[in-house]
């Protein structure tokens, strides 16, 4: 039975089971095993053929944002180096490079189709922080407005290693946060997830509700030496997509017409599928989830626990156990329960040290503790997040 490929008109049947009615707005990450071939360099062949899907989506009316690797490879193999460095300035300069060759390729080959394209390099820094995060979004949201393609990497030439993203399927996942997409689309070179038998991979799992500690065991390999991402990593990525709300498939992007194929409802790959009763997170509350690093943690009582968990509680000082990190008031700290588990996230109304000396006390004797600098939560419930699955 033929699919038509464009966008679904309201109130049609889903696409294909798990997904939304309707799908308009795709983020793609094609991952540098995708796009590099088995020497290391840039496959223009499989880079076109990519280029033509996204330019065919985009002409269906879909708003596209691509995620690219490969930049490191590309600018290696511009280099005349014969393999990839290891040193952190001799990728960046690499990544340098070969985001600028790149970038003119995916412009040559979209203008084929008319299509105009914009490059956005982020840093987690500029997603940390609450003016930058919001100016990248108003960007980006101001492309798709336009009918340009923003094309998205890491800004590898002023990360460094602690404020990296790791690897492009992390910064997937946090611009389709950023974006509200309705799918992500994670391109490797396996066609899903796939069960294990004594080492060796037997099913492919078309279907996933929710990803689990046994999901991730589940997950092969650690990526190769042109990219640093492996399924463990696409799961993790999708994990955190999938909270937000945003729908994820891990495809192979090796296959012909793969992105088509997918929006017409075709099997492939693995659908990570964003339940009903997820969060409806506003756009704050997604930046303290998903965006804002923690300086610290705040380990409660079991009470306390289950208050903030069954009843969308504040934490009150009462039921503060202990506290883990360097933090002023103001700051994002995690919520962790007596098994040290994370069970939520939110911005403190104190530092730590006023922490420590209210901890375990009632409400009513803060004040003769702290004197007037006091307020009534630890956390209001306002500005925290729960993060349990």
């Amino acid at each position: 039975m033929q699919h038509d490929a464009g966008i679904p008109e309201s109130g049609s049947q889903p696409i294909r089971n798990g997904l939304p009615d309707s799908i308009r707005r795709i983020v793609v990450k094609a991952g540098s095993r995708v796009l590099v071939d088995d020497r290391g360099r840039p496959d223009p062949g499989q880079i076109t053929s990519l280029i033509d899907q996204i330019a065919g989506l985009h002409g269906k009316g879909y708003e596209v944002i691509f995620v690219s690797s490969g930049a490191i490879a590309a600018g290696v193999q511009a280099l005349g180096w014969p393999h990839r460095p290891v040193g952190l300035p001799d990728l960046q300069m690499a990544a340098a490079v070969g985001q600028g060759v790149l970038l003119n390729f995916y412009s040559e080959q979209l203008a084929r189709h008319g299509c105009r394209l914009g490059q956005v390099l982020l840093t987690h820094a500029d997603l940390n922080d609450r003016v930058r995060h919001l100016n990248a979004r108003n960007t980006i949201m101001a492309m798709l407005r336009n009918r340009v393609i923003p094309v998205v990497n890491e800004n590898d030439v002023v990360a460094v290693d602690e404020i990296r993203f790791g690897d492009n399927d992390l910064l997937a996942a946090m611009a389709a946060t950023l974006v509200d997409a309705d799918l992500l689309v994670l391109l490797t070179t396996s066609n899903g997830l796939f069960r294990t038998e004594d080492g060796r991979l037997t099913e492919r799992i078309p279907l996933l509700d929710d990803i689990t500690d046994e999901t991730l065991e589940m997950a092969q390999g650690k990526g190769s030496s042109w990219s640093s991402g492996g399924m463990a990593s696409k799961l993790q990525s999708a994990d955190r997509a999938n909270r937000a709300g945003t729908p994820v498939i891990i495809a192979d992007g090796h296959q012909p017409e793969i992105l088509e194929r997918l929006l017409a409802g075709e099997d492939h790959g693995t659908l990570i599928r964003s339940s009903a009763n997820r969060q409806k997170l506003r756009a704050r509350k997604k930046w303290i989830a998903f965006f804002h690093r923690p300086q610290g943690s705040i380990y409660v009582d079991d009470g306390a626990g289950r208050a903030i968990i069954t009843k969308g509680h504040s934490l009150l000082p009462v039921g503060v156990q202990r506290t883990e990190g360097k933090f002023r008031a103001g700051a994002l700290v995690n919520i962790r329960n007596t098994k040290g588990k994370t069970i939520a996230r939110g911005l403190t109304s104190y530092d730590r040290e006023d922490i420590e000396r209210i901890k375990g006390k009632r409400s009513a004797d803060v004040p003769f503790i702290l004197g007037d600098r006091h307020h009534v939560e630890v956390i209001h419930r306002d500005n925290m997040v729960l993060l349990t699955r």
